[in-house]
């Protein structure tokens, strides 16, 4: 499954999404939108003008916005 994870270095939720997918090795792209505008653009569009990361993009088109742990965890249950 790929997965882009657009976010910021400095934001908390990006660095804890990261961490959780480092830590079960489920490979994704990250993305800092702080230094790629078209990145930036793409999550404005996707969250209706915010600018809310992370934004994790699945392969298939879904997406999470800002997901607490459990829903992470519900996610790549299985």
């Amino acid at each position: 499954m790929k997965i882009v994870i657009y976010g910021t270095d400095w934001c908390p939720d990006c660095i804890r999404a990261k961490r959780f997918l480092k830590e079960r090795q489920i490979a994704f792209d990250w993305i800092n939108i702080d230094r790629d505008r078209r990145a930036e653009a793409t999550v404005l569009k996707i969250n209706h003008g915010m600018r809310s990361v992370p934004t994790i993009v699945f392969e298939d088109g879904s997406y999470l916005v800002e997901p607490p742990q459990h829903i992470l965890e519900r996610k790549f249950r299985g």
